[in-house]
């Protein structure tokens, strides 16, 4: 059996997120031990036989377990509220992981049309294997309801969305998808479980990107599924042990770092970003301003209950004059990094139709809301002030 970290049964999210894991080695290290082996030595071979019959819980082979990636899944768990955790290459792998574990040609699944474009694509391809999706307004629960089969396995959300920060209802999903036997799976990588846990809100899997906020400065990339122990070991587990989209112990170390300042960075990034969404709003070249935390987002409400009152650190906006006004702004950027990646320190700036939803169709990117005039800030760690200034730069430059 593989032993757990001694620590009192209602000690709080905050003191998880630095504790949880694996008790210390016989060295004493205050710091998680980085396991870089790719296979662990046992006793004899009877033990060895054992343990790859899944008889005796132990570390066999770093595909499939490995004491830093179970320290990073564990801590991972306990801040969502769940019994399991399974870590993964990324955070496409981990929506791979999902659909390969409990998916079957003939299935149907229900998604967001305003999810991630590479998770469009993703469930898209998968009708090649007879894998069916219906995609669906992200903020509807009726179309959302009127979608199921009887077919139907699995409903599939991200909230806030990407990049327009929709916010679905995570408790009447669960609802629609209970009552047809089917599993709610809700990403929230924007939000973490800083802001939102789907789980206590009747999801039944939880997916992360973990090169996002877990991590929290771009330094590597993961993914993880959270869930029910006994889902993940039976469905999510064997598909791990074949395929082996496997999280590096490397990444593992560096997210399991990253979650014990994931509270207190969230928090000051989500104020950052409601306060330039504010500026954004009385600024004369922006059209219009997302962000869960304005009164004037659609679902402010819903998110405000949802998210523990906060938006999270993601500001879209439109800017006036469409793709070349919005490459005007971009370029003109001398603090904001010009990347796709979000969750840094450092505030990230780009223009999701030509880039993270580069891959879809004009057609399937106005469905989905994203107009060549969007741009999507998410929103780092620098002085507020200096971000404003740089925004007022590139605004200058893209009317002029």
């Amino acid at each position: 059996m593989i032993p757990r970290v001694d620590l009192p049964a209602d000690a709080r999210p905050d003191t998880l997120a630095v504790r949880e894991g694996l008790p210390r080695t016989p060295w004493g290290e205050n710091s998680e031990a980085l396991f870089l082996t790719s296979s662990f030595v046992h006793p004899d071979a009877a033990t060895a036989a054992a343990r790859f019959a899944n008889e005796e819980e132990a570390f066999v082979y770093s595909r499939f377990g490995n004491p830093t990636v179970t320290m990073m899944e564990r801590r991972l768990a306990a801040l969502e509220g769940t019994s399991g955790c399974i870590g993964t290459a990324s955070g496409m792998a981990a929506i791979l992981l999902l659909v390969l574990g409990l998916l079957k040609a003939g299935d149907h699944v229900v998604c967001s049309r305003s999810v991630f474009g590479s998770t469009i694509r993703l469930l898209q391809d998968f009708g090649k294997f007879g894998i069916e999706t219906s995609f669906v307004s992200q903020t509807d629960v009726a179309e959302w309801r009127s979608a199921m089969r009887p077919s139907t396995k699995l409903l599939f959300a991200e909230t806030p969305s990407n990049p327009l920060t929709e916010v679905c209802d995570i408790a009447a999903l669960a609802e629609v998808a209970h009552g047809s036997g089917a599993l709610l799976a809700v990403d929230n990588c924007f939000c973490t479980p800083a802001l939102q846990r789907p789980a206590a809100l009747g999801a039944d899997l939880v997916v992360h990107s973990g090169t996002k906020y877990l991590d929290g400065q771009g330094r590597v990339i993961a993914g993880a599924v959270c869930g029910p122990s006994a889902l993940i070991e039976s469905k999510l587990v064997p598909v791990m042990r074949s395929a082996g989209m496997s999280l590096s112990p490397f990444n593992a170390w560096v997210v399991l770092k990253g979650l014990e300042t994931l509270s207190v960075r969230l928090h000051a990034q989500s104020d950052r970003a409601l306060a330039l969404a504010h500026w954004l709003q009385a600024q004369p070249a922006v059209e219009r301003v997302y962000h869960p935390g304005l009164e004037s987002h659609p679902q402010h409400a819903l998110a405000m209950a949802q998210q523990a009152g906060r938006g999270g650190a993601v500001v879209s906006f439109v800017v006036r004059g469409g793709r070349a006004a919005a490459f005007g702004v971009i370029d003109a950027m001398r603090i904001c990094s010009i990347t796709a990646n979000l969750g840094d320190t450092k505030t990230t700036i780009t223009h999701p139709a030509s880039t993270s939803h580069g891959r879809l169709t004009e057609e399937q990117r106005l469905a989905a809301g994203i107009t060549q005039g969007l741009i999507r800030v998410a929103v780092g760690l620098e002085d507020l002030e200096d971000l404003k200034a740089d925004l007022l730069h590139g605004l200058a430059a893209a009317a002029a």
